[in-house]
């Protein structure tokens, strides 16, 4: 699924904004109030924000992670963490759909970006143009080396800093073998050692808008699925590049860049 055609909703404090992506530029299809300031709890904004997204059927046929986007920010950035995890979890699990409650400085990136390209003060417009300021890329590096690198490439063209990996050149002698290292990384010193390499990766995600994972025909390999514990524990923004297949447990997450 390309973002072309796609829906895009952003919640502020008070309004909930829906607009179409058609060939790189927004259509705003509609702007409704909706005092989301006023509830005091997850579950009562959960329910709001669920009601509304019933309605967006009026935009597109299916409403879904691939076809469609939820972006939150005001009111929706004040909520403590556990309370704004909650409201995420809520979300997905009345509607399927990941409710990204973007930070105050993504947020100013997003507005300087629409500013600079278009003279807009829309958040929504620098979206569309730049998603990530820095993602981690993830992946089964041994099957899917290729695959990662054109995704890779596809985020760079988009001024997306890549934070992990930062090359795809593998070093010749652990092709072939069960842990590749790339050229940037030190050898091991033995077979505990790949923990380390492993640990520096996944703190990578702490910096990150968001992690990628690259999953051709769907499949996500043992090692990609403990690393999603990790994404999940630090609440962060995690797109497939493909529907997942054979994961046991259903979570908030987004599919196709």
């Amino acid at each position: 699924m390309t973002a072309e055609g796609r829906i895009l909703v952003h919640f502020d404090s008070e309004h909930a904004s829906v607009y179409r992506s058609q060939s790189g530029r927004l259509k705003l299809l509609t702007r409704e109030r909706l005092a989301f300031a006023d509830s005091r709890t997850h579950e009562a904004l959960a329910g709001s924000v669920g009601e509304f997204c019933t309605g967006l059927t009026e935009f597109k046929e299916v409403v879904d992670n691939k076809t469609t986007r939820l972006h939150a920010t005001g009111s929706f950035q004040l909520l403590p963490p556990p309370e704004a995890a909650a409201l995420v979890n809520s979300v997905y699990v009345d509607t399927g759909l990941y409710f990204n409650i973007v930070g105050p400085e993504l947020e100013q990136f997003y507005w300087e970006t629409g500013m600079s390209a278009c003279g807009s003060n829309d958040m929504m417009e620098g979206l569309i143009r730049r998603q990530f300021r820095k993602a981690v890329v993830c992946g089964s590096f041994q099957q899917s080396l290729g695959y990662i690198e054109d995704t890779i490439t596809h985020l760079r063209e988009s001024g997306t800093v890549v934070l992990s990996p930062p090359s795809t050149r593998v070093k010749p002698e652990t092709v072939g073998t069960d842990f590749i290292l790339f050229d940037y990384q030190e050898p091991l010193k033995n077979e505990r050692d790949t923990w380390r390499h492993k640990y520096m990766h996944l703190d990578a995600f702490r910096q990150a808008d968001a992690v990628v994972v690259c999953n051709p025909g769907g499949r996500v390999g043992k090692g990609t699925i403990f690393e999603l514990g990790f994404m999940s524990a630090l609440s962060k923004r995690i797109i497939f590049t493909e529907e997942p297949l054979g994961v046991s447990v259903l979570f908030p997450c987004e599919v196709g860049l």
